[in-house]
């Protein structure tokens, strides 16, 4: 399969309806490379321009994430057979995604090096033992019935597996987060990434873990929670990517 050769006319807001959805998504596949939390060029982000998930963005088979532009990513529709100039395991898992889970209106996939780790563990689940853990306490999915490489059946059971939750460890594969908006699925995605760095470096020490009580755990996830809706503390998180960017690379805008 070669690379593909897609339109590359610059979105403008005149021109291209989902100007900002696009320019927002090419934003975090940048970000995410400089975190270098991507792999190789494989891995897919979505986003749902319809609002029941039938219209989705998702970036073309063979650019990395580091190269990704706004006019790259593809205008896929979930009812089509087939999806030219993707990759087939990005149609099979976030056409699933997009056409079981419309609330689910942005989807990220890595296989990012500490999400990857705790997905490979035997026990996949993430203790309480910082601020950044507890935002995830009793509101994290772990799947455990890894069948391949994200084809046919293995998407579908995705959809499932997530239930009500933004983040899926997918074991022996990585993790999955979703949002309501390009903003909220990336912090959710960077913040469990994070999290895992510290417990899988907390485990490297051989020490004995200090694990917050149920209760103060749940409290402090719903801290995040109000948190984040109050503040709007993701949709600033993007706002600062993007002038990072408009500074350092503004070429993702193209």
């Amino acid at each position: 399969m070669s690379i593909a050769a897609v339109d590359t006319q610059s979105p403008t807001p005149e021109s291209d309806p989902h100007y900002e959805d696009r320019i927002n998504l090419a934003a975090v596949f940048r970000m995410t490379a400089r975190l270098n939390m991507d792999e190789g060029v494989a891995n897919h982000f979505s986003y749902a321009v319809s609002d029941d998930g039938s219209q989705f963005l998702v970036n073309p088979f063979g650019r990395h994430f580091s190269n990704i532009r706004a006019s790259d990513l593809l205008l896929l529709d979930v009812n089509s057979d087939s999806a030219e100039h993707a990759d087939p395991t990005a149609w099979a898992i976030h056409s699933a995604m997009h056409r079981n889970l419309p609330q689910a209106r942005c989807v990220l996939h890595v296989h990012s090096k500490f999400a990857t780790v705790l997905a490979s563990l035997e026990d996949s689940r993430l203790p309480a033992i910082d601020q950044n853990a507890m935002r995830y306490f009793n509101r994290l999915s772990i799947d455990d019935g890894y069948d391949g490489m994200g084809l046919g059946e293995e998407a579908e059971r995705l959809t499932t597996a997530l239930g009500n939750n933004r983040v899926v460890v997918m074991g022996n594969h990585g993790v999955m987060t979703v949002g309501s908006t390009i903003g909220r699925a990336f912090d959710e995605l960077f913040y469990f990434e994070r999290a895992c760095a510290n417990y899988i470096t907390a485990l490297t020490t051989g020490i004995p873990l200090r694990i917050a009580s149920d209760e103060v755990a749940e409290k402090t996830a719903r801290q995040w929670e109000e948190y984040i809706d109050k503040v709007g503390i993701s949709e600033v998180h993007l706002e600062q990517i993007r002038v990072i960017l408009d500074r350092e690379e503004p070429d993702y805008k193209l």
